[in-house]
This record gives C-alpha cells, sequence and structure tokens, in this order.
C-alpha cells in the first residue's frame, strides 16, 4: 500500500545508469539512532536517509533530456528494459528543497506537498548502515521503538513506518544494470507487489507501462516487486494499524499478472493481518484527546517475540505498547462477538479475525508469522514515508472498507473518517502544511528501549489505585501477593506484561507458569 509519486524534474545533468547523474550531488541526511543492552543502556549510530530511486530525476547519461515525464517513458530512450538502464541515469536529490525531508539529530520530519521548482508529494526513504548500503535489522526476540508526531496528519494520509526484506546493496551486486544501488534508493519491494516502480532489479519497467489515468505522475509495468513486509506502523492522527504481511519470496520476488495479485496465485498476502485497535472494537483508545491522544507526540514500542525466546527461535507474537507522559500505555484489546481478548498479533488472533470478518486468510496460506520471521532471520530495511493512496483513498486504515459493505458489519469500519474523505486532489490540495516526524528511534533485547517513569495505563493494567485484592476476598490477606488460582485476575500480570520496575505501580504478580523477570531498572516482564 506504499504508492510511490514518479517525478521528473525540468533540471540540468550531465552523467554516466540505471546509471548514476552527477547534476546534483548525493549527501545522505544523518539520522542518529540507537541501539540498546539488556541492562537498558543506549548508544548512538550515526546513520544516514537515502530517498527512494523512484522519487528521482532520470535522465540521459550524456545530457540533459528527461528518460520519463509525467506518467510516461522516452520510447526511443526506452525502448526495453535493458537499454533504458544503460541510457538513463538517476540524480542527486536535493532532500529538503525538492523532497520536504529534514533530518535533524535523531528526528526525520517528512512533509507532504513541497512546492519547490516542480511541485513533490510525499516521499520514502531508507534507513543507512553506510553511504552505499541499507541497514539490515534482525528482529527475533528484539524490540524496536521509536516517537512520531502525527498531529498534522488528517484523514486519507499515511505517515508509515514498516521493515522491508530489500537487499542490503539496493541489488546492486546481483544485477550488472544497477550502478545505482543503495546509494541512490534502489531495490523496492513490499507485499503490495508495487507495479509502479520505474526500475525492478536493475531494468526499467517499461513492457506494458501504462500511464495512471487518475495520476499525472504514476503508471504501472507489468512487472511487480514482491517481498515480505512488516508494517509496524501505518497511522495518521484518527488511525493507526501494525500489520505483518508474509509472502513465498526469498527476498525481492519479480511478479507478472496473478502472480502479483492478493489471491491464491499471488506470491504475497498484500492484506495482511492488521491490529487496527478502532476495527477491533476499542473506539476510544486512540486519536485526539484519546488513551494514546495524537494531538501530542508519543511513543511505539513493538516486540517481536519468539516461542523460545531466543534470536533464532520461531516468531510467535507481535506485541505492541505506547508511551506518553512517562506512562507505559498497554495496547488495546480486542472487543470483537467472536474472537477471544487479544492484545497482540498471534496467528490465532488473525484466523479469528479472518473468520469474523469472513476474509479469505492469506496469511495463514503465506506461512504466517513463521513465515515473517524467517524474514527477520535474514534482516530486513527500515522504510520510513508519508504517502497518499489513489487505489483506495486510505479509506481500509481510517474508515469504512470496503465501501460496498454495511458499515456495521464485524472489521468494516476502521476509524472516524467519512468515506468521502483521502481523495488525493483534496489531500495533496491541502497538504502544505501536514507532515510526520519520527525519531528517537531505538532497537534491542525485549524491554530495554523505553522507560517507565509514570503509572502505566491502558486494559491490560489496574488502575494505580486498585490493591492487590478486595479486602473481603478470601483466603489471602491484602499483603499477600496473589498466587494461587482463587486470587482475583486483576491482581497478577499476564504473559509478556510488565511486572515491576522504578514508577511501576501495577501488579507484580505473574500469572501461573510465569515468572516477573528484570530486563532493566525500569522494566520487568512476565516470561
Amino acid at each position: 500500500m506504499h504508492r510511490a509519486a514518479l517525478i521528473a524534474l525540468a533540471s540540468l545533468a550531465v552523467t554516466y545508469a540505471q546509471q548514476v547523474g552527477t547534476n546534483t550531488a548525493e549527501v545522505h541526511p544523518p539520522l542518529t539512532w540507537q541501539t540498546c543492552s539488556a541492562s537498558g543502556t543506549c548508544t548512538n549510530v550515526a546513520g544516514k536517509v537515502v530517498l527512494d530511486a523512484n522519487w528521482r530525476w532520470l535522465h540521459t547519461t550524456t545530457g540533459y533530456t528527461n528518460c520519463y515525464t509525467g506518467n510516461t517513458f522516452d520510447t526511443s530512450l526506452c525502448p526495453d528494459g535493458d537499454t533504458c538502464a544503460k541510457n538513463c541515469a538517476l540524480d542527486g536529490a536535493d532532500y529538503t528543497g525538492t523532497y520536504g525531508v529534514t533530518a535533524s539529530g535523531s528526528s526525520l520530519k517528512l512533509n507532504f506537498v513541497t512546492n519547490g521548482a516542480n511541485k513533490n508529494v510525499g516521499s520514502r526513504l531508507y534507513l543507512m548502515d553506510t553511504d552505499t548500503s541499507y541497514k539490515l535489522f534482525k528482529l527475533l526476540n528484539q524490540e524496536f521503538t521509536f516517537d512520531v508526531d502525527v498531529s498534522q496528519l488528517p484523514c486519507g494520509l499515511n505517515g508509515a513506518l514498516y521493515f522491508s526484506e530489500m537487499d542490503a546493496d539496493g541489488g546492486m551486486s546481483k544485477f550488472p544494470n544497477n550502478k545505482a544501488g543503495a546509494k541512490y534508493g534502489t531495490g523496492y519491494c513490499d507485499s503490495q507487489c508495487p507495479r509502479d516502480l520505474k526500475f525492478i532489479n536493475g531494468k526499467a519497467n517499461v513492457e506494458g507501462w501504462t500511464g495512471d489515468s487518475n495520476s499525472a505522475n504514476s503508471g504501472k509495468g507489468t512487472e511487480g516487486a514482491c517481498c515480505n513486509e512488516m508494517d509496524i506502523w501505518e497511522a495518521n492522527s484518527m488511525a493507526a494499524a501494525f500489520t505483518p504481511h508474509p509472502c513465498s519470496t526469498d527476498g525481492l520476488g519479480v511478479c507478472t499478472g496473478d502472480s502479483c495479485s492478493g489471491g491464491s496465485t499471488g506470491l504475497c498476502d498484500p492484506a495482511g493481518c492488521d491490529f487496527n485497535s478502532f476495527r477491533m472494537g476499542d473506539t476510544s483508545f486512540y486519536g485526539k484527546g484519546l488513551t494514546v491522544d495524537t494531538t501530542k507526540p508519543f511513543t511505539v514500542v513493538t516486540q517481536f517475540l519468539t516461542h523460545d525466546n531466543t534470536t533464532t527461535g520461531d516468531l510467535t507474537e507481535i506485541r505492541r505498547l505506547y508511551v506518553q507522559n512517562g506512562k507505559v500505555i498497554q495496547n488495546s484489546k480486542v472487543n470483537i462477538p467472536g474472537m477471544d481478548a487479544f492484545d497482540s498479533i498471534t496467528d490465532e488472533f488473525c484466523s479469528q479475525q479472518k473468520t469474523v470478518f469472513e476474509d479469505t486468510n492469506l496469511f495463514a496460506n503465506q506461512g504466517g508469522l513463521k513465515q515473517m520471521g524467517k524474514s527477520f532471520a535474514k534482516g530486513v530495511v527500515l522504510v520510513l514515508s508519508i504517502w497518499d493512496d489513489y487505489a483506495a483513498n486510505m479509506l481500509w486504515l481510517d474508515s469504512e472498507y470496503p465501501t460496498d459493505k454495511p458499515g456495521s458489519n464485524p472489521g468494516v469500519t476502521r476509524g472516524t473518517c467519512a468515506t468521502s474523505s483521502g481523495a488525493p486532489p483534496d489531500v495533496e490540495a491541502a497538504g502544505n502544511n501536514v507532515a510526520v516526524t519520527f525519531s528517537n528511534i531505538k532497537f534491542g533485547p525485549i524491554g530495554s528501549t523505553f522507560k517507565n517513569t509514570g503509572s502505566s495505563t491502558g486494559p491490560a493494567q489496574p488502575p494505580a489505585s486498585t490493591p492487590p485484592a478486595p479486602v473481603s476476598t478470601p483466603p489471602a490477606p491484602v499483603s499477600t501477593p496473589p498466587a494461587s488460582p482463587t486470587s482475583p485476575p486483576a491482581a497478577t500480570q499476564t504473559h509478556f506484561g510488565q511486572c515491576g520496575g522504578i514508577g511501576f505501580s501495577g501488579p507484580t504478580a505473574c500469572a501461573s507458569p510465569f515468572t516477573c523477570q528484570k530486563q532493566n531498572d525500569y522494566y520487568s516482564q512476565c516470561l
């Protein structure tokens, strides 16, 4: 669900393909992030970000002629994919002036509409390890955390942070035609098997290329680029979702025809198994002035748990926590008839969701969490983007979707936005002051990346004033921690829940057979 804004800039250049242009020097904006140890000590890493190749000016290697203008290729320069790659070069980017990308310290701000020499809409960037390679994250039994400000994102917009199973060098070593590599943002793929990419595996996607009727800048070729995708965060100020999307491919797989679709013959699960609090029955959890208040920045914590709590185990659960105003907020619980009260993504959650929502369980068909875990073990690339949706107006995130079903049907309503909202011409016309800011990215063992400096809130924790057990309840006196099956359930924490730490005032005992294990001074967890 990540549309690329295809732009041809009317600038001058001198060059050399998918090659490299020299009109604008490619200088990657620095972005500091942190790795954390089990003790909770975090260390700065001097990272950088790079703009995706699809946004860049594509012109001749010997002059200033556009190889791509509007939403079509120049067929004299690009009669076929290989020739186009030899004739045409990707140029460097003016990140702030042209694309509205501003990096400062550990913060990355992405403007939606930027009016420079040409109008730019949206952007997609990748976190780099070096100037010529992407950072690969291995997520099993780890925790990924970041701060986000979505206060300026209205209905129809998506400030997305996610992982895709891309090659670290952008495919440069595998494909001789690709001279640009990760330095110029090549090699993108995701679970939607996007066909709007101008280049796939170093070859132009010109065969069958047709400009989109509803977009002046984008089109589609006959090939798509498929790979495993983990959407950590797809959100605006109205709604949010986190979603694993497994694929049968090993890294980037090229699709054509039906293999690009989400049906039984497709290579991927484009719908995925999403956890959207509003869609899952808690309409008061996420939004303006709600439990997670989107008028202010907050911290998003995602934990990738394995069956044996090791970095080599099978992925069995994806958990979510929030931190705002110094308080840990447990994820909302499912409140849908016919479903258990899940607060995380498991294969059982996905199975129940697909059944109750009457959706085909492509998630299971593509291998479910275990397949996602294989992708995490190999390493995945961090993607940060802001985009609008020419296919479905982002209704699948924040409104009623599909629109031909009643909003009262289970799973159809995903947020409070009107079904008339989100049309790209409307959101782009009003998009000059729209932006998303990601900051304070941290990565490390479970429980290492955040601190609880106040009382926890949310459905998985009792109010701070709640005693461990009512005075009138036998057989344990008030001072006895609940440890027997007859103790009130509110006084024990569930598996993986927080059970201790500086400032924590919730339950400190774990439901059997789990025990409270210290992760750091600020966080202990039932394991």
